[in-house]
């Protein structure tokens, strides 16, 4: 028995020592990032809020392309371009649809809106699906600069959008105004919150709220590489056609599973000037953002999850590497992308540690024996466990407020269940995503692991779509020319 009592209490001070250290230093990092926003926050009360009465006028005038990657999108396809049809504000636009030859759901319903309005061109690709959504991105890229060619038209602006985004009609118009300024423009994601699955679906609103208004502000403010979110961007053809130079034709990066993230930290490494761009849209604080629904299961989340983090945090690592030499703020932003599997295993060994603590302490109690290693007796472990709590308290705190200031005061209550099954999906994910990482380090090709995604209904923005016109459909050959 004395054997048995040594093992539990050997284990619970160990699992929780080191759980306590993690959960420190990580509260510290996350920390530090407030106290900078904070800052900049006061900084920045002097200066003119950017709103859409003033955005500058566009310097000249192009067409802007929209590109939508789709397979396997049958469902949403239709409804994503009628409602982008009937929002958009701007007077020169063309939405290119990549497809694939094996998907024939997603080409009709695709066509059928294509047949409706010559501004959507319909690019089928040379090779089945699912390939990733970079090669598919590739595809857009070389059908636009045939029709470049062919009518004399420079491109001004790509956009890169998700076959499920519901756009905002103003996007095009700040595209066209930070495009003259900025090589690369991120406008925020805001996901919509399934009511049905409001705890799964709705952590990604939570974490999104606080990412695009809080970390990505620190980030480009400390001048670091502003990771794309692959959609909601637009990015000059000019920088693209340079780094489409450099890989022999394609400026996307068709074996990487987060071709978005790589791609952000590749302009920066050129010194494209990038802009995250809250434009406000009126004084209540509304800005200009991209919505969609995100994954409302656990299976469907774990899957998400698990692509993001083998493409960020692992291959990821290998793939960029930790950029210019020196450039310390990068360096910093680059190693909390690349925390999140370390972070999971200190959380995992967390939630082992605390009943193992308890089944300690309990058998100590049975046996009418003191715990040698109880926290009130040892006073680095107290102010570790206090110190823990504040952090706890403190990020648990600004998670709500950036849901609230999102999403409502509802929102931000439900926030506080949310974190927990946020942590619940990312431990998930992270041995799946080790898993993916050995196969990928072994040779096995990157697929596109898509989700299945849903569309709101949005009847009453539907009204007004353009009058029909021509179907424009690119021919099977549409890939690398």
């Amino acid at each position: 028995m004395a054997e048995s009592l040594w093992i539990i209490d050997a284990l619970a001070r160990e699992t929780l020592l080191f759980a306590s250290v993690g959960l420190f230093l990580g509260g510290i990092d996350d920390l530090a990032i407030d106290l900078i926003f904070v800052m900049l926050r006061i900084r920045r009360e002097s200066r003119p809020r950017l709103t859409l009465d003033t955005l500058p006028p566009p310097c000249r005038h192009g067409r802007i392309a929209v590109f939508v990657a789709a397979w396997d999108e049958v469902a949403v396809i239709g409804g994503m371009l009628s409602t982008a049809l009937a929002r958009f504000d701007h007077d020169d636009y063309r939405v290119y649809v990549g497809v694939y030859p094996n998907d024939r759901g997603t080409i009709d319903a695709a066509a059928a809106v294509a047949e409706r309005d010559s501004r959507i061109t319909l690019v089928i690709g040379p090779r089945d699906g699912p390939t990733t959504k970079a090669d598919c991105l590739n595809t857009l890229w070389h059908a636009l600069r045939r029709d470049d060619a062919r009518e004399g038209v420079r491109t001004k602006a790509i956009v890169l959008h998700d076959a499920e985004d519901v756009v905002h009609a103003q996007e095009l118009r700040v595209f066209d105004s930070l495009i003259d300024h900025y090589a690369v423009v991120q406008l925020p994601v805001l996901p919509l919150v399934n009511r049905g699955a409001r705890l799964v679906s709705g952590h990604y609103a939570d974490e999104f709220a606080e990412s695009h208004a809080k970390q990505i502000v620190v980030r480009t403010a400390l001048g670091a590489g502003m990771p794309l979110a692959g959609t909601g961007c637009a990015i000059a053809p000019d920088v693209l056609a340079k780094i489409a130079q450099a890989r022999g034709g394609d400026p996307f990066d068709a074996s990487s599973l987060t071709e978005d993230y790589e791609l952000g930290l590749r302009l920066a490494e050129l010194g494209a000037r990038g802009i995250f761009a809250r434009v406000a849209t009126d004084d209540a604080g509304t800005v200009v953002a991209v919505r969609a629904y995100f994954p409302g299961t656990m299976r469907e989340s774990v899957r998400q999850k698990t692509r993001w983090m083998t493409g960020i945090a692992l291959a990821g690592w290998d793939r960029t590497g930790w950029g210019r030499p020196r450039a310390f703020a990068d360096h910093w932003m680059r190693m909390r992308d690349r925390r999140a599997p370390l972070a999971v295993v200190i959380l995992a060994v967390a939630y082992v540690a605390l009943p193992l603590w308890a089944v300690a302490v309990c058998v100590h109690w049975t046996l009418g024996e003191p715990f040698p290693y109880a926290t009130w007796t040892d006073p680095a472990a107290f102010w570790l466990l206090v110190a823990n709590t504040g952090l706890l308290a403190w990020r648990l705190a600004t998670r709500m407020l950036f849901t609230g200031r999102s999403y409502g005061l509802r929102e931000a209550i439900w926030a506080l269940p949310r974190f927990l099954v946020g942590n619940l999906v990312s431990m998930i994910a992270a041995p799946r995503a080790v898993i993916l990482y050995i196969g990928m380090l072994r040779g096995a090709a990157p697929v596109w692991d898509k989700t299945r995604h849903d569309f709101p209904d949005l009847t009453p923005a539907m009204a007004g779509l353009p009058p029909c016109a021509k179907t424009k459909i690119a021919s099977r050959g549409a890939g690398n020319g």
